[in-house]
């Protein structure tokens, strides 16, 4: 009897095969995606602005949306009346934060007046507790608005509400930036 030697047929060439074609895989997704990804463009926050969610703290950030929400109602009362809502009005009606309520009083307990120049037209709302959050103004111009914060103790309503008069009475125009996801923050 003659003993025969039978070796494998091949398993180390398809072992090879198989991982080549995974490798090529893994190399044409990582292609596509490096292709396709699109670059981060970045809107560059002013030194004299703060970023809506990186430089605001939660009693801030929670005024500056309340204000934007309020917005839509002002401009909606505004061309049915053809005037603007006084801040007790909105009060009335239930829009924070111009209510006087628990939580106003936990973000600050802002009072808030309608103040008027002869170009522009704003809701001023000063801070009794700046130490929880500044104060804020919303400033109108004719159907664009921006939202400035001042957080100096005892911050005055001011008199002139051109942009400029503002930036260097102390006011700082908030900056809503949508560069990135919420989750990822990028500081460089």
């Amino acid at each position: 009897m003659s003993v025969q030697v039978i070796r494998p047929a091949g398993a180390g060439h398809e072992t090879l095969y198989v991982f080549l074609l995974a490798l090529a895989i893994v190399l044409l997704a990582g292609a596509v995606v490096v292709w396709r990804a699109e670059p981060e463009q970045s809107v560059a926050i002013a030194a004299d602005q703060f970023d809506a969610r990186r430089d605001l703290n939660a009693a801030e950030q929670g005024i500056h949306t309340d204000l934007l929400v309020a917005l839509d109602e002002i401009h909606l009362y505004r061309e049915e009346a053809q005037a603007l809502p006084e801040p007790q009005f909105l009060a009335e009606e239930g829009f924070p934060p111009f209510i006087a309520d628990a939580s106003a009083a936990n973000r600050g307990g802002h009072a808030w007046q309608l103040l008027q120049t002869d170009t522009h037209v704003a809701y001023f709302g000063r801070s009794a507790a700046e130490a929880v959050a500044g104060s804020f103004l919303l400033r109108l111009d004719g159907d664009n608005a921006s939202v400035w914060l001042n957080r100096a103790a005892q911050a005055e309503a001011p008199n002139d509400l051109r942009e400029q008069v503002l930036a260097d009475t102390g006011w700082r125009q908030v900056a809503s930036q949508f560069d990135a996801g919420v989750t990822r923050q990028h500081r460089h």
